[in-house]
């Protein structure tokens, strides 16, 4: 099964002007800080009745107990889940999404939307949602800071067709990751938070075995 590989990162990674390296690094510090109570509050939603109300699941409670800066790093971080993983079970994340979409007053700033347009048109229009959250954080800022224009042609959220939600899948298996020229060196956090905390390597999305 193949997530999201590098068959279309590698042709849209010229697109994005470049995140100054402090800026990612500091984006990079506050997914991990996220990464290990994300993992385990998707794990068990996907175990549980997915018909309950979002304040009743495990990602919901997270939410609950995050800051606005601890919202939109979880948001960033499950938004980069469901796009290197579209083609399994993204249900639960894609919810989470969803809910932080929706927040108001977060903070976003252009930079985050930027970061986040990079993993959606990596993704391809194969990913579900894949504008959802991008698109509510850049409506939060000025009109004139909003990143879109800076995408070419082929790359914006209005070229997007609606995409429905993928079969559901299997837990993606997630190995060892390579690094990506052009992204700093700094890699994820290596503490044993199940599999799903390994997405936060922010590389090339490579061909997984099974």
């Amino acid at each position: 099964m193949a997530s999201v590989a590098g068959r279309a990162a590698t042709s849209t990674r010229d697109a994005f002007p470049p995140l100054p390296r402090a800026v990612v690094q500091s984006f990079y510090r506050r997914m991990r800080a996220v990464a290990p109570a994300a993992v385990g509050a998707i794990e068990r939603d996907r175990a549980a009745d997915v018909e309950r109300a979002f304040a009743d699941t495990a990602c919901g409670r997270l939410a609950r107990s995050l800051d606005d800066a601890g919202l939109r790093a979880l948001g960033m971080w499950t938004h980069h889940w469901c796009m290197r993983f579209y083609d399994d079970d993204t249900r639960v994340g894609r919810r989470l999404v969803r809910e932080i979409a929706v927040r108001p007053g977060l903070g976003w700033t252009a930079d985050e939307v930027r970061w986040m347009l990079r993993e959606s048109v990596s993704a391809g229009p194969a990913a579900a949602e894949r504008f959802t959250l991008p698109r509510a954080a850049a409506a939060q800022l000025p009109p004139e800071e909003r990143p879109f224009a800076e995408l070419p042609p082929g790359h914006r959220p209005e070229d997007a067709p609606s995409i429905s939600d993928r079969p559901a899948g299997a837990t993606p298996p997630v190995g060892p990751a390579e690094g990506q020229p052009g992204e700093p060196a700094e890699g994820p956090p290596t503490e044993p938070t199940a599999a799903i905390a390994d997405v936060l390597a922010l590389v090339p999305r490579q061909r997984r075995a099974g």
